[in-house]
């Protein structure tokens, strides 16, 4: 859904959208959408700002991935809210590099009268995403000698305490000056 500026002009916005699995490209091989994603919310242009808008909204979405730790296919429910302020990118084009004020890093920028919902909706699902995605916080993971999924089944390796090529670093800092 394409959230013009100049609809905003003239009254609110609103949106109920679900979106199918599949319709976001969420650019990870790994990371798939396993439920429609639902979002509603509004879209305004704020008066007297130069084309600034404001979208407050919310959405809830289940994604699937591989865990981190031992591979194995898992889900996670994914539901926050957003309240996103945007500027026209024509604010802030010049030849020369600006500097931007700490207050508007929180602000993004939109060009050609608006913004895609869709790209909104990717950007937020994939900053509440966790950076270490796994199946459960006490998931063991794999073992390193046999590939064996420790949450499933113990084994017997001896897991070394470094590799050999390691050991010219350790022995660094057990030097003479000690």
């Amino acid at each position: 859904m394409f959230l013009s500026v100049s609809e905003m002009d003239l009254r609110k916005i609103r949106f109920d959208e679900s979106l199918a699995p599949g319709k976001i490209d969420f650019s990870e091989e790994c990371l798939q959408q396993a439920t429609p994603l639902r979002a509603a919310g509004t879209a305004e242009l704020l008066p007297h700002s130069d084309g600034e808008v404001r979208i407050l909204g919310r959405y809830a979405v289940e994604m699937a991935f591989q865990c981190d730790r031992c591979l194995a296919d898992t889900r996670m429910p994914v539901e926050a809210g957003f309240d996103l302020f945007y500027r026209p990118v024509s604010v802030i084009a010049r030849a020369e590099e600006v500097e931007i004020a700490t207050g508007e890093t929180e602000i993004g920028f939109y060009e050609n009268g608006g913004m895609e919902l869709d790209d909104i909706l990717r950007e937020q699902v994939l900053l509440a995403l966790p950076m270490q995605r796994v199946c459960n916080a006490n998931c063991k993971g794999i073992c390193p000698v046999c590939g064996q999924n420790r949450n499933e089944a113990a084994c017997d390796c001896k897991v070394q305490s470094g590799a050999a090529h390691w050991h010219a670093l350790r022995d660094i800092g057990a030097g003479p000056h000690s």
